[in-house]
């Protein structure tokens, strides 16, 4: 839906060097969990589309520094950025649906303010003063968003024009009184004009009586405007799509016109949400409340957004990916993973289908102990187009990983390692083809004769948080027979993000080579085994980056759009056509550059 807003610059795409940031707050209530990640990168991405440029801060009111030592049962998947830093996952979908490269300072947490304000009490910057949550800590949390709102996150280098900050948790939980209080003020800072608050509400739909229930919403925003802060716009997510009776009741009670009663249901696929917004007018009031400076303009990425959630309400073929791992029972746990799998099932015209499987359910204890689940876990494995065993740490589940590698190596199937997968990849070739029983990780056995996998040199075994090898670093191709250089678009080298305590040992790498397990990625100085591949195989590739991190919806991560292509059974034809698909499995325009300003080219798929 085009805009007819009535603040336009034709003239010009961008604010001048001295306009003014605009900040958007998405806060939340009712539950946790409720998709404010989501409506945020949503928010984002249709004002991408009018040619702004956007950034996005992600708050987490935990004393925790960062993410790095939560189990994914906490919160998620551990998200990793270019710099190293170890973030909540909402950064992930800010990153997939903008385009966007951030860093850890766009993470804030009550662990990092504080840490922050001791720091500077330490070195005596608030001498003679008493220390306190307002003003310092308040301040603090305003001076950072200031600061990090204005790093540009586009390849372009511009300085954003919007930022948008999410407030994790829900109002009225006690951690985050300091960061309700701060932007209580910071309304009033940067002016009512360039600040606007959205508050994501859950509309309950018991089954009993199948009425919608205004009755938490309303309890939120009073909760919300009782604290100094009051909504421009509610969101209410729903089951169904929230009747207008419904609407106006909300409008009367929580202070709003009826239009800034925005309906968020359940829809088919997340590509839909940002459609969903602009639709029910999202731009339009935007502009008018900050006086955007939104562009006219052909608006290629609308048209791809929306070319790409239609692609995934039509196909109809099915590929099947056996997810080997230890924490299945949360899909956030491989959020990023699961999106990398996705990206490349649309590009090829597949509809996803993950079959996820404990890892410890296929080892033979499992057969002892509980046969049900040994023999379902093991049937999905057998009757999946490709295996996928992700990273991971800790020894629970890793004999079932390798039992999984071995059927996909021995029965010529599909398989992708990832980090800890690779290494077990390794472990699982030096028991099984070069005979050395006890190969395994130090990891999980110090004592092994056969140490395939080794401790790094830097890891520091007496502090677990930021320890690791992180961030993005650069991998370079040894043979230009490599599969997954040509899936690269045969480059000599790719920089991707890592997240890891060990590594394969390169001292044995000549025992694998000569039985047809090749390294054929290596990091710069050549000390460090990146990826490997087996010959005479469909696909067998271990990686010991995450790729997934990099993945977006019209540009797919190589290593993962192989596995897709070699599950569909369509990776040889693509290779020998150069690297190209069909026409039918295309999408009509490709962005090479994350700017908004970029023309976009005509596609020539997956050119990566």
């Amino acid at each position: 839906m085009q805009t007819s807003c009535p603040y336009l610059w034709l003239l010009s795409s961008r604010l001048p060097s001295h306009a003014t940031m605009k900040y958007i707050l998405v806060t939340g209530g009712v539950i946790s969990g409720i998709g404010k990640g989501i409506i945020a990168s949503s928010i984002g991405t249709i004002l991408k589309s009018y040619g702004l440029h956007v950034t996005a801060i992600k708050i987490d009111p935990y004393i925790n520094i960062d993410a790095g030592t939560f189990s994914p049962y906490e919160h998620g998947e551990v998200f990793v950025l270019d710099d190293g830093g170890e973030v909540d996952l909402d950064l992930g979908n800010y990153e997939r649906f903008l385009d966007i490269c951030l860093i850890r300072d766009n993470n804030i947490t009550t662990g990092k303010i504080y840490q922050a304000v001791i720091n500077k009490e330490r070195r005596g910057d608030y001498l003679g003063k008493t220390v306190q949550v307002v003003p310092h800590i308040t301040d603090a949390i305003q001076e950072w968003v200031m600061k990090q709102a204005k790093i540009s996150v586009d390849d372009d280098g511009v300085e954003p024009q919007v930022c948008v900050i999410e407030l994790g948790g829900t109002v009225g939980d006690i951690e985050s009184m300091p960061f309700i209080e701060a932007f209580r003020q910071f309304q009033f800072k940067v002016k009512r004009e360039n600040f606007c608050n959205i508050h994501v509400s859950l509309i309950p739909q018991p089954s009993t009586t199948g009425e919608q229930k205004t009755k938490p919403t309303q309890n939120s925003v009073r909760e919300l405007r009782g604290l100094g802060l009051s909504p421009d716009l509610i969101m209410c997510r729903c089951a169904t799509v929230v009747e207008t009776s419904v609407k106006e009741k909300i409008s009367m009670f929580c202070h709003v016109e009826p239009t800034q009663v925005i309906c968020v249901q359940d829809v088919s696929s997340v590509y839909r949400v940002p459609l969903l917004l602009e639709d029910q007018g999202v731009v339009d009031y935007l502009c008018q409340r900050l006086n955007l400076p939104i562009k006219m303009k052909s608006r290629k990425m609308h048209t791809k957004w929306k070319e790409m959630a239609d692609r995934a309400d039509r196909v109809l073929e099915r590929v099947s990916i056996a997810l080997v791992g230890k924490y299945t029972k949360l899909s956030d746990a491989y959020t990023s993973v699961i999106k990398a799998l996705e990206h490349s099932a649309l590009a090829i015209n597949y509809k996803l289908e993950v079959k996820y499987i404990d890892s410890a359910d296929l080892e033979a204890s499992a057969l002892k102990e509980e046969p049900v689940k040994y023999h379902e876990a093991w049937q999905k494995l057998c009757s999946a187009h490709g295996v996928l065993v992700p990273g991971g740490f800790g020894v629970r589940g890793t004999e079932g990983k390798m039992l999984a590698i071995n059927w996909a190596r021995k029965q010529n199937k599909p398989f992708l390692g990832v980090c800890l997968g690779m290494q077990l990849a390794v472990c699982e070739f030096a028991r099984n083809v070069l005979g050395w029983e006890d190969a395994n990780s130090t990891e999980f056995n110090p004592e092994s004769k056969h140490p395939v996998v080794i401790d790094m040199p830097e890891h520091n075994p007496g502090q677990m948080g930021g320890t690791m090898r992180l961030g993005r670093r650069r991998t370079i191709f040894t043979t230009r027979a490599s599969v997954l250089r040509k899936l690269y678009g045969d480059v000599e080298h790719v920089d991707e993000r890592h997240r890891h305590r060990f590594e394969v040992n390169p001292q044995l790498k000549h025992h694998f080579e000569k039985e047809g397990l090749h390294f054929v990625g290596q990091d710069v100085e050549g000390e460090r085994m990146e990826v490997i591949e087996l010959q005479d195989h469909c696909y067998f590739v271990g990686v010991q980056y995450h790729p997934e991190f990099t993945s977006r919806p019209i540009k797919p991560s190589p290593p993962y759009f192989g596995l897709l292509l070699a599950a569909a059974g369509k990776l040889q034809s693509y290779l020998a056509k150069g690297c190209r698909l069909s026409p039918r499995d295309t999408y009509s325009d490709h962005s090479g550059s994350s700017s908004p300003d970029m023309d976009i080219s005509d596609l020539k798929f997956p050119s990566l």
